[in-house]
């Protein structure tokens, strides 16, 4: 019965112990890093599917028709475009957010810290790539772009009524030059 004893009393000094080299703080740093990282996740992959909108546009003759109606569908192109933009600032700021709280965090392990720096400067590196593609993609005639670069995979979400081959050829080579990532790594999304 005293052995019983003992082996239930290493167990919870071997979890103390455990916690105590690597620090409360740093084992909540490092889950509040993971929780941010699956949030962003979570969120490239919601914005980065397709909508369950028809393929091509459908014609229905209901006689007068409003112009406003038109309208209204160019508006709510133009507030896909503007809300899938906010949500991919938003996810980034609160990622960056917390990555800026380890980087200064004094008691935080040099290797979170490392890895919160790394981690920094590829979320920069993602955003300035995204710029130049969203806007080398709207001088090739695009109304409307979106480009979300996620490790070696990129989405790029257009304005278009269709593509022409040509259109994913110039995408693919835009990607390409301004983030490494091969047209294998790339998904491009119409939006009408």
């Amino acid at each position: 019965m005293k052995t019983e004893n003992s082996n239930t009393q290493k167990k919870p000094s071997k979890v103390k112990a455990f916690f105590k080299r690597i620090g409360a703080r740093n084992l909540v740093v490092i889950c509040a890093v993971l929780l941010i990282g699956g949030a962003v996740g979570v969120n490239y992959i919601l914005y980065s599917e397709p909508t369950n909108e028809p393929a091509g546009d459908v014609d229905i003759d209901l006689g007068d028709t409003n112009i406003q109606d038109t309208l209204d569908k160019d508006e709510n192109t133009s507030d896909y475009f503007a809300q899938t933009a906010l949500s991919r600032q938003q996810a980034r700021d609160e990622a960056l957010e917390v990555l800026q709280a380890v980087a200064t965090n004094t008691s935080a392990l040099p290797e979170a810290v490392d890895a919160a720096l790394a981690d920094i400067a590829q979320i920069a590196q993602d955003i300035d790539s995204e710029s130049k593609i969203e806007t080398l993609v709207r001088a090739k005639g695009f109304e409307e772009c979106i480009a979300v670069i996620s490790d070696d995979t990129a989405t790029v979400i257009v304005k278009t009524d269709g593509l022409l081959a040509s259109e994913v050829a110039q995408i693919n080579e835009i990607v390409y030059e301004q983030s490494g990532i091969l047209p294998t790594g790339l998904k491009i999304i119409e939006k009408k």
